[in-house]
């Protein structure tokens, strides 16, 4: 399967960043290698189609995420995405499609199920070129979240879960290093099996569960995306923040930047104790929310 596997991440390489809404663009590049291998993959004793649809599906979800880190994808748009590389893989093991019109069908399923599952997205890039530069994600140093959260690993307390942890996980391995009970999520798939790979807003945060959440331009920058999108999950996100302030353990603390005072205004002060710190020549705040009750 290595070898099907590596020529998937090839092939999704080829057409890396292509905007499928640009006016000029029909269908993906294709390499022929890729459509002879996988019309002979049958033939193949260690063949299974699920798993090679799991990690097509897989590995294009990053891809997305990668060109717009503002991309969020429930389990129907993931089912439907399900479904289409499946369609594909049937597609090609018929032997009924040229190469260049099995290229062109995947092209427009994938356009529809996008137009459908961000629909933001068709908005955004429609006068674009036919590839596009990805929204810039960067992990900071764990030094640097310390800083900006405001988090005292002295005194932390534990259990702590890292919202949005990043590729590298860089928060969640020192802290991991100095002997605390850490866990992360994040969208990215991870070997580490301190690090769940799970969307935040599927992800079920329990109840009086953790002592410290921490999410450094993460969750709280969606949010805000979110609630100045006119087609937003606004009300999504506002549920969810206020699950992740229910798992909060008496005495917990939910570090998070930057600020989002549309919903903070709201809390219940006899319940949450609200701090603030400036950051970035005071364009945008940090926050730590305690539970007092």
């Amino acid at each position: 399967m290595d070898n099907l596997y590596n020529i998937i991440d090839r092939q999704i390489g080829f057409n890396k960043g292509t905007n499928l809404f640009s006016p000029t663009k029909e269908s993906f590049d294709y390499f022929v290698e890729t459509i002879i291998t996988i019309k002979n993959i049958e033939k193949q004793k260690e063949f299974s189609p699920q798993l090679l649809i799991d990690y097509a599906k897989k590995k294009v979800l990053e891809e997305f995420y990668r060109v717009n880190q503002y991309y969020n994808f429930n389990s129907e748009a993931k089912t439907e995405l399900n479904n289409i590389y499946s369609k594909l893989f049937e597609e090609i093991s018929d032997k009924y499609f040229l190469p260049k019109d099995l290229a062109i069908r995947h092209y427009l399923r994938l356009k529809r199920w996008l137009r459908k599952a961000a629909p933001f997205a068709e908005k955004m890039y429609q006068s674009e070129a036919e590839c596009i530069d990805s929204v810039h994600c960067y992990e900071y140093s764990p030094a640097l979240q310390l800083d900006i959260l405001r988090i005292n690993i002295e005194s932390i307390m534990e259990p702590v879960l890292d919202v949005g942890c990043g590729k590298e996980q860089l928060l969640v391995k020192y802290l991991r290093f100095q002997s605390i009970t850490v866990s992360g999520i994040d969208r990215y798939s991870s070997c580490n099996l301190n690090v769940e790979n799970k969307d935040w807003l599927e992800y079920d945060f329990g109840v009086d569960k953790w002592g410290t959440v921490v999410s450094n331009l993460g969750f709280s920058n969606h949010f805000i995306h979110h609630h100045y999108r006119k087609d937003g999950d606004f009300v999504v996100y506002a549920k969810k923040y206020m699950q992740i302030l229910g798992s909060l353990k008496v005495g917990g603390s939910f570090h998070y930047a930057p600020d989002l005072p549309f919903i903070e205004q709201y809390l219940d002060r006899d319940k949450y104790r609200i701090s603030y710190k400036y950051f970035d020549n005071k364009t945008y705040r940090s926050v730590i929310i305690q539970r007092i009750i």
